[in-house]
């Protein structure tokens, strides 16, 4: 067998090289991929609050018998769902806007819960990417639902 190894150029100087050569892949390659995988999961995370907020925001203000209970019932839900995808509930902003005019309008409407009165909930959170410092706040994701009032509401 020593004669095989010779012809064919190995002498056997080479032994414990692929381990060193696996560490080095898996550096170079796996790390970077798993943060990758863990950054566009908490963006993905930050969206599904984002839309599940505004979407149970919306269905408790359509529901309550007044204004202002209505607001506590929309911050309450929307506070359950983010936290429900484990984002911070801190980040959380809650706006309206007239339907329509989508979420870049919202925070100047205030709905009356008059029957049959359509608007949009929209709600901001902030996404944190893991790893990065806490000043980099940039990354937000908004979830809108458009919430129409019944139109045949006792009262």
């Amino acid at each position: 067998m020593r004669w095989l190894a010779r012809r064919l150029g190995g002498d056997g100087g080479e032994r414990g090289s692929a381990i060193v050569e696996f560490v080095f892949i898996a550096l170079v390659v796996f790390v970077p991929l798993v943060y990758l995988v863990a950054g566009f999961s908490a963006v993905q995370r930050g969206v599904f609050a984002a839309t599940e907020a505004a979407r149970e925001a919306g269905r408790a203000l359509g529901t309550a018998p007044d204004p202002v209970s209505g607001q506590a019932r929309a911050e309450a839900a929307a506070r359950i769902a983010v936290e429900d995808q484990s984002v911070d509930a801190t980040d959380v902003v809650l706006a309206y806007a007239p339907v329509g005019s989508g979420c870049d309008a919202a925070g100047s409407y205030v709905p009356a819960l008059t029957p049959g009165e359509e608007f949009s909930v929209c709600v901001t959170v902030t996404v944190r990417i893991p790893l990065l410092p806490e000043f980099i706040d940039a990354n937000t994701a908004t979830g809108q639902f458009v919430v129409e009032r019944d139109r045949y509401v006792d009262g």
